[in-house]
């Protein structure tokens, strides 16, 4: 299942601060850190993210899910906004919104 975060004008003034490589490296691994909680397989592709902060968006696809997906990516908005806020330096509410494409 092909899903796309699409960034928030916050959430696109926050990616402006990384590159295509560190805004992939921070999604795979906040996504693979909270796949131990659920039980859901993450894969952030790299030639279908060459352009996040332009077009607003980052695509991942989905396997394996069993569990609710709008839950697993509302925690997953939380915890990346740690690093989205640090290089900011200032408040972040909703980072992205969901749209599951399949």
């Amino acid at each position: 299942m092909q899903i796309n975060l699409i960034f928030t004008n916050k959430g696109k003034v926050a990616i402006e601060n990384f590159n295509n490589e560190e805004l992939i490296e921070i999604f795979t691994r906040y996504s693979n850190t909270l796949t131990k909680k659920y039980d859901i397989e993450i894969i952030v592709p790299v030639e279908a993210n060459a352009n996040i902060t332009e077009e607003g968006v980052l695509t991942v696809v989905a396997q394996q899910v069993n569990c609710d997906v709008e839950t697993f990516f509302k925690e997953l908005g939380r915890d990346i906004k740690v690093p989205l806020k640090k290089r900011l330096g200032t408040k972040l509410d909703t980072v992205f919104k969901i749209k599951i494409v399949e």
